[in-house]
């Protein structure tokens, strides 16, 4: 039986694109059905050499024979312009969706997949004045690439520009059975669905549904004024009309909440991962040191030290774009004693970043943030150098 943990990104748009066993395809993940071909796929696990293939013409890669297709496995997808799509297997038998990297810092993309049932799982997008989804596909600085009807996905919405000061809500609605009002389907909870979110050339955050839950709409997660993220993860019987208007109360609420149930057992969990991920940056190990502070933020959404070290590697990467978004939600995180230290070094590394960028406005409204919470001489000096720009 395949797992909710398998990156289940198929399309059924055409049988022809679903792999057959022994193989995996691989399309656009913002092109309906365009197959991608010479990707790299590498499978790894513990204990053996790394297995390698490459997609064909048609986006097909044969699955080694011997390989040993469990939970244990790691499959690696990658291409220049791409994103890279890590996902634990069992992997045979399936079709992923890649992302193309996007080259805006303030840009992000959400990816939904699913099962074959129920036939159409909407993408929702919602922020001041616009409300993106299959009716209305392109909003002010966002857009709806692709809206699957058939089963499977990918059904792909872009932010191409994220308008500072504006919340957005993002969510998915069983358009099969929201429809006819079908309030106790459990189709959604057993689609297998997960939306997996990009920022720049890297998956950073993926939300998988909860089984055996009787809802129509998933209110996955929401962005706040500062840009930064927050899991809702609410389950509710809506009709579109109805969640429509529940995602605007979300967006006019006095903040967003939490809404993911943590315990003891799972905090411990992602400790020991970010523990390692610790490890491995010290070995000079980024990228694999990248995954495993992911790792612990899937597992652990509020965990604000993995988020201060996945910070500072996507920095080592030299992932502009991914280091902004982790500094944002260091800002939202920081608490204690630390908390003004934290935010204002984390504006002072957002600054920089538009500095970089030539962004000389923006560059300075966050040293004047940083100052504003903490004196330090390079605050200063930044403030100093964006006002020379700006004259």
């Amino acid at each position: 039986m395949k797992t909710l943990i398998q990156s289940v990104a198929l399309t059924a748009a055409a049988l022809s694109f679903q792999a057959t066993a022994g193989e995996i395809s691989v399309l656009s993940a913002v092109v309906k059905d365009q197959t991608i071909e010479d990707a790299k796929v590498t499978w790894q696990r513990n204990g053996d050499s790394s297995k390698r293939a490459v997609t064909s013409s048609a986006g097909k890669a044969k699955v080694p024979a011997d390989l040993i297709d469990d939970a244990e496995t790691t499959m690696i997808i990658n291409k220049p312009g791409y994103s890279t799509l890590v996902v634990k297997c069992p992997c045979d038998d399936f079709t992923y969706a890649l992302s193309p990297v996007m080259q805006n810092l303030d840009g992000l993309r959400a990816v939904l997949t699913w099962g074959a049932t129920p036939r159409d799982l909407d993408s929702h997008l919602s922020y001041p004045n616009n409300h993106v989804y299959y009716v209305d596909k392109t909003g002010t600085n966002a857009n709806l690439d692709v809206d699957d009807t058939d089963s499977f996905g990918p059904e792909t919405i872009t932010i191409e520009q994220k308008h500072d000061g504006e919340r957005y809500v993002y969510a998915v609605h069983d358009y099969t059975n929201g429809s006819r009002n079908r309030k106790d389907s459990k189709a959604m909870g057993f689609s297998n669905a997960r939306v997996e979110v990009y920022v720049g050339q890297t998956l950073i955050r993926t939300y998988r549904v909860q089984p055996d839950t009787t809802a129509t709409s998933w209110i996955v997660f929401g962005i706040d004024e500062n840009g930064a993220f927050h899991d809702i993860n609410q389950y509710l019987s809506l009709s579109r009309s109805g969640l429509a208007s529940h995602m605007d109360s979300l967006i006019a609420a006095e903040s967003f909440e939490s809404h993911s149930l943590i315990t003891p057992a799972i905090k411990k969990e992602a400790k020991r991962i970010n523990t390692r991920g610790e490890a491995l940056y010290q070995e000079k190990r980024l990228e694999d040191a990248m995954y495993k502070f992911q790792d612990a933020i899937n597992l652990y959404p509020s965990y604000g030290q993995a988020y201060s070290n996945l910070g500072l590697t996507y920095q080592k990467l030299n992932r502009t774009a991914e280091a902004l978004w982790a500094n944002r939600k260091a800002i939202e995180l920081a608490s204690g004693k630390s908390k003004n230290r934290v935010q204002a070094s984390s504006y002072y590394n957002i600054a920089r970043i538009y500095e970089a960028s030539e962004r000389w406005q923006d560059a300075l409204d966050n040293f004047k943030k940083a100052k504003s919470l903490r004196q330090h001489s390079a605050y200063d000096k930044g403030i100093a150098r964006m006002q020379e720009k700006l004259q």
